[in-house]
């Protein structure tokens, strides 16, 4: 092992026989190794000494490790840190890493899978330095795929401990809370699941996130699990060798191997195939994967971002689900707000995207009439920031003047008028003839009608609107009767 892969280590463990073992590991790798018995011998270690990556159990007497990382974060808050766990000590592990562990290895644990967790850590470690380096000196972020935009494009300070991300706009506590989150897991590799209505930026999220974290230099993966069959998906995942199908008159690179040291985002996770579930928690678990037709293993590193508009926990009741899958991605959760919940960003995301839009169609629209401005801050916004972003992109496409007008708005704010957020009225109290099923439908029907008149019925768009899948909403159109209108 060279140099640039050997690191300083601080091991802490109140048994010495496990810090001899894990040192005498360690140090056969050729990284430097120090130990430390408890949490106050490894907080003087840490004040004294620049550590590229701590080891530290979870159970020991006088400190607990969730303090001991605490104290360790507070002093350094970009130092690495594993978790050495017993599986009685799961939920401790899993609060861990949500204070911000690097990653967590379960006793008892394979010598292997030791050394090549703590590689992967010394490497993040190393690229961390390298990133930190090229953006002082002004280089731009090498494979990262950002074009001819800087690292500090992506991200924009805007106050004490709050910021916002590329598109990712808003003041309301809510978003505040989202940015808050963001920054903390940005440079850990642990698991995420980002849940929140169609449109509401998930992969906005999980971009952002690859683009913070120790990965950014490396392939961001995105996957919409709801856009593909269940064998076509298998052969994109996990590729395939010559001859496996017919057709397969090459060996393909699957999109696992394509990510290989970045960040894999699943899109609509909710909508794996059962058999597909069982393949995805095997390689979360291993790291390793066979592709289609053959017989060798892959190995792989990267990080899982996941993403979802279903309630993962009513399926995993339902048996459609895993529970040990479901448990694997939920490590870390962020749940993103729909915009009719935070109304007061809407004028800032509208001047946003009307910059955006107007520098991108070389046009000069430089305002929103106040008319205009108040139509948008009205309307319900079933298709969340997706939508709005919609609505000021057509908007400056059509505007004659300088401003956007309210009849450049279009869509729902055309002849008629825009549909105002709606204002929950009480609910009647049940009678005798009380028929709530009957009550259900009626107002399932009323938002999916809305949603189709929006966008001219166009079954696909509604879906989205309605944070469903196509399926999903065909399933609804049956079952409730639905049919357009027939002009008269």
């Amino acid at each position: 092992m060279g140099d640039e892969s050997a690191g300083s280590i601080l091991v802490v463990d109140d048994e010495p026989s496990m810090r001899q073992l894990l040192a005498g590991v360690l140090e056969g790798e050729g990284h430097t190794v120090a130990t430390a018995a408890d949490g106050a011998e490894a907080l003087a270690a840490v004040e004294g000494t620049q550590f590229d990556l701590v080891i530290q159990d979870l159970k020991m007497p006088g400190m607990s490790g969730i303090e001991l990382l605490q104290r360790i974060k507070e002093h350094d808050p970009g130092m690495l840190i594993i978790i050495i766990t017993a599986f009685s000590s799961w939920d401790s592990a899993v609060e861990a890493m949500r204070l911000g562990a690097y990653d967590y290895i379960k006793k008892p644990f394979d010598t292997e899978m030791f050394r090549q967790v703590v590689a992967r850590a010394i490497e993040r470690k190393r690229s961390y330095v390298r990133m930190q380096d090229e953006l002082s000196t002004g280089k731009k972020a090498g494979k990262s795929g950002l074009e001819e935009t800087d690292f500090f494009d992506r991200l924009s300070v805007v106050g004490a401990g709050t910021f916002h991300i590329s598109d990712m706009v808003g003041n309301s506590p809510k978003m505040q809370a989202v940015f808050d989150m963001v920054r903390r897991v940005a440079p850990t590799d642990t698991s995420i699941l980002i849940l929140g209505e169609s449109g509401t930026g998930k992969e906005l999220v999980a971009r952002s996130i690859h683009f913070m974290s120790l990965r950014a230099s490396e392939p961001f993966i995105p996957v919409n699990c709801g856009a593909f069959t269940e064998s076509l998906l298998e052969s994109e995942l996990f590729g395939h060798v010559k001859g496996a199908f017919t057709g397969a008159v090459s060996d393909k690179k699957g999109l696992f191997e394509v990510a290989d040291r970045g960040t894999f985002f699943l899109d609509e996770v909710g909508e794996l195939a059962q058999a597909t579930q069982v393949d995805l928690l095997r390689i979360m678990e291993s790291r390793e994967f066979i592709p289609v037709g053959g017989v060798e293993k892959k190995k792989i590193d990267v990080r899982f971002i996941t993403a979802t508009a279903q309630d993962l926990e009513i399926l995993v009741d339902r048996g459609l689900f895993r529970e040990d899958l479901f448990y694997r991605l939920n490590v870390i959760r962020i749940e993103l707000p729909p915009l009719r919940e935070r109304p007061d960003d809407i004028p800032l995301l509208a001047g946003h995207f009307l910059a955006l839009y107007s520098r991108r169609t070389r046009k000069q629209v430089v305002s929103i009439s106040d008319e205009a401005m108040r139509l948008l801050a009205e309307y319900d916004w079933p298709g969340n920031v997706r939508e709005l972003e919609n609505t000021i992109e057509r908007a400056v496409a059509l505007a004659e003047s300088d401003a956007i007008m309210p009849a450049d708005l279009g869509g729902a704010f055309g002849p008629g008028g825009a549909r105002k957020r709606r204002s929950p009225s009480p609910p009647p109290v049940p009678g005798e003839s009380f028929d709530l099923q009957k009550r259900l439908a009626e107002v399932e029907i009323n938002y999916i009608r809305e949603a189709l008149d929006s966008c001219g019925w166009n079954q696909t768009q509604a879906a989205e609107l309605l944070g469903v899948t196509y399926r999903q909403l065909r399933y609804k159109l049956e079952a409730l009767g639905i049919e357009r209108d027939k002009p008269s």
